[in-house]
């Protein structure tokens, strides 16, 4: 059995630096908090919580206390309530979704209705919408397109930056369809298109397409979703525990790759043990 890792597998640049950015944060001092988790994986999660950092729920007024901004990014009123609380604030957003937040803020200022593409509960898609003053329509599919877009004449488009680009193309076809005067702004970042061009081919180069990472996290269910369209022989695990041998049994050559906020050590975990089958 030849295993073949995906060039872009694990940690994407935002990721890394958000990891960083809290472990150093931590480094230097005491009271630190999040609201939530820095990103969506379990082990990055616990590495964070052994540095120091305390996970909260609602903010609360204190001293010499510091609010980390997690790398989904934040709504403007959590950060100015952080402020008013007495937190030091410390953004690990990744400058990506702040790039987004931008773009959000910009069309809004010019008059335009904002329309994000992506999962509607998700933390980065609140953390944009979350950067106005007034609602923003969230679509996360085709058939969640509402009829009140017939009444729109002016929008600009964003998108969650781990959507999968088949799928905003199609809602953005029928957006402009509707919409007089829209603005598409192609927020999926870089290392979200690499992956999914990269598992794209792997798909079909290998028997089997194994895709690591948590199943909460958002980037590593689109590369799932793309993987399992183009090859059934797909399958999604968070750790070694989730492998079964059966699956290789008549796998020559099995193709990995690992979601943005997937750890190396994970990944290697996971190898390692795949090579015990053969």
């Amino acid at each position: 059995m030849k295993i073949n890792l995906a060039k872009s597998a694990g940690f994407c640049f935002g990721v890394k630096r958000a990891i960083a950015l809290a472990l150093e944060t931590a480094k230097n001092n005491r009271k630190v908090y999040m609201l939530g988790d820095i990103v969506h994986n379990e082990e990055v999660v616990r590495q964070v919580e052994k540095a120091g950092i305390k996970k909260i729920r609602r903010l609360y007024e204190g001293t010499n206390k510091i609010l980390l901004i997690r790398a989904h990014g934040s709504a403007t009123k959590t950060i100015d309530q952080g402020k008013k609380l007495g937190y030091k604030i410390i953004d690990a957003t990744c400058p990506m979704v702040k790039e987004t937040h931008r773009i959000a803020k910009n069309a809004h200022n010019r008059g335009l209705n904002l329309i994000v593409i992506g999962d509607k509960k998700h933390d980065e898609v609140l953390g944009i919408i979350g950067q106005l003053k007034s609602p923003a329509i969230v679509i996360d599919s085709i058939n969640s397109i509402p009829k009140s877009i017939n009444n729109i004449r002016k929008a600009a488009v964003v998108v969650q930056s781990t959507q999968n680009l088949n799928k905003v193309t199609e809602i953005i076809a029928l957006l402009k369809k509707a919409i007089p005067h829209l603005e598409f702004h192609n927020t999926i970042c870089q290392p979200t298109r690499i992956k999914q061009e990269e598992i794209k081919k792997m798909s079909k180069e290998n028997d089997l397409m194994l895709i690591i990472g948590s199943k909460n996290s958002a980037n590593t269910q689109r590369l799932y979703e793309i993987s399992k369209s183009l090859n059934p022989q797909s399958y999604w695990v968070d750790s070694v525990k989730g492998i079964k041998k059966n699956w290789f049994r008549n796998a020559l050559n099995v193709g990995i790759t690992a979601g943005a906020s997937t750890p190396e050590s994970i990944i290697q975990k996971i190898i390692k043990q795949l090579l015990s089958f053969s």
